[in-house]
């Protein structure tokens, strides 16, 4: 018997899992997937918004600036990678009253450091993109984060603390029986006081199994380009277009680690599952991000990649206790989700006192997650050459030649309390495959360390990211993109 369950291992649900285990209370997380982070947690544009963007009227608009201010204290505790680079919202027309506006909106919801720049500020902060830029909205507190890496490491951190973690268990029913919930899986049941939808996607679908039906998901996609690392070096902020109704326009931004991302678009008409990407739309991302930025260069593009977004049909976040006492919707979380999670976890922390559940603080809790990588520049090739050489097991062994992953970081990521059956759970925790190659160097590699660390065979071909999916690669972006030319 548990005092909560959550529903959900992305950055809400562990976001949610964490905050809980600071007190003497029980917890489960139950995940439908194979790991951590395998919704939109993992494939987003990795911002650290502002708070500016979202209507005072709204509950996203309320929340984000309020989880926004956590970052660092979390990026201390946790080391999932945060960095303050500040945005800019470019405007190349004379008119500053659309900024202005977006501008009152943020002081609204309480930021206290966002300006209006001329081009000439705007070109000290960036002097690499379009010089058609008059007039940006600057926000000093935005950033960039790994999204992933901090969903693994709140959940790392909740396990510690005593949390339990049932991956690959998909909640198929629901029953209230008296004061207690019965949530039945593919795995088995479990049974709580307090059940909390955090289920994404699904939220809706899990809603409707204890009869609350007033809201859909309705899926919303965006598809991204990801370039070389490097490539994101010459720009020093995240770069917005201004705003319309769909989403916040197509970005430019380096991510934290160094690498180029453009994107997202919008599109309503997507099913869940579908992350595929379309050189149509991903070509379309690439023409706009050069308006703002001239010198990409497709040739180092090496991913791309989309998202689904859980938009719900109220277009706000739903965090509320339900009818049904002690079951808590917490749906809808689009973007500014990733920025909002830990005041989101915190609402829900005073919805559950509120329902009755009595929250003690327990005296051992540790905040504290060391570090899997921490970033550092890439070496050149011939000083690690012989490091990429070494045998199996050897102290210093580089096994991903790209990012320049060790075999002791690797087995790290192995042994943090979640089992990690596939190459891409490594990836997300080490970095290992996601360099120029994209694995065709070391996936071999990263298999055969985890075979040895848990004695059992790791498939290779098992890829749940490529799952019946199809994405745009490098050689059809540039051929679409000839074709472009030649018309």
């Amino acid at each position: 018997m548990y005092d909560v369950i959550i529903i959900g291992a992305g950055i809400i649900g562990t976001n949610i899992g964490r905050e809980l285990s600071r007190y003497n209370t029980k917890v489960l997380i139950i995940e439908k997937s194979i790991d951590i982070s395998m919704g939109a947690t993992k494939a987003n544009s990795a911002i650290v918004h502002g708070g500016y963007a979202e209507s005072h009227s709204t509950l996203k608009g309320r929340l984000c600036y309020q989880g926004r201010k956590q970052f660092k204290r979390l990026n201390e505790e946790l080391n999932f990678g945060f960095e303050e680079t500040g945005s800019l919202v470019i405007s190349t027309e004379d008119d500053k009253e659309p900024l202005e506006k977006l501008m009152e909106n943020g002081i609204k919801n309480g930021l206290p450091d966002l300006s209006i720049i001329d081009s000439e500020e705007i070109r000290k902060l960036e002097p690499e993109i379009t010089h058609d830029a008059k007039w940006a909205l600057y926000c000093k507190g935005a950033g960039v984060c790994s999204p992933y890496e901090m969903a693994i490491a709140m959940a790392e951190n909740a396990i510690k603390n005593g949390v339990r973690l049932e991956l690959e268990n998909e909640v198929i029913d629901i029953e209230k029986i008296d004061d207690r919930f019965k949530v039945a899986t593919n795995k088995g049941e479990y049974y709580s006081k307090y059940v909390i939808n955090a289920a994404g996607l699904y939220a809706d679908k899990i809603s409707k199994m204890v009869g609350i039906d007033d809201f859909e998901i309705l899926p919303r996609s965006g598809e991204y380009l990801l370039f070389t690392r490097g490539t994101g070096e010459p720009i020093n902020t995240v770069i917005f277009q201004l705003p319309t109704k769909l989403g916040k326009g197509v970005l430019v931004t380096s991510t934290y680690y160094g690498n180029l991302l453009i994107g997202p678009d919008a599109s309503n008409d997507t099913e869940r599952e579908d992350t595929s990407t379309h050189v149509e739309r991903i070509a379309k991302i690439y023409h706009q991000a050069k308006l703002i930025y001239s010198k990409i260069n497709p040739k180092q593009f090496i991913r791309s990649f989309t998202g689904i977004r859980a938009r719900s049909s109220t277009d706000d976040f739903i965090i509320e206790e339900t009818k049904v006492k002690g079951f808590i919707n917490v749906a809808g979380i689009q973007s500014p989700g990733l920025t909002s999670s830990p005041a989101i976890a915190d609402m829900v922390i005073e919805i559950l006192k509120d329902a009755g559940l009595e929250l003690n603080e327990e005296p051992s809790f540790d905040p504290y997650r060391k570090p899997i990588i921490t970033k550092k520049p890439l070496k050149p090739f011939n000083e690690i050459k012989d490091k990429i050489e070494l045998p199996l097991g050897s102290k210093g062994r580089i096994v991903c030649r790209c990012e320049q992953v060790l075999e002791e970081e690797i087995i790290d990521a192995l042994h943090r309390g979640i089992k990690v059956k596939t190459v891409d759970g490594v990836k997300r925790r080490t970095r290992a495959t996601m360099g120029w190659c994209q694995g065709s160097f070391c996936k071999l590699r990263v298999i055969e360390v985890m075979e040895r660390e848990y004695g059992e065979e790791i498939d290779p071909s098992y890829d749940i990211e490529h799952s019946g999916v199809n994405r745009v690669e490098k050689s059809e972006l540039l051929d679409y993109l000839n074709s472009l030319e030649e018309e």
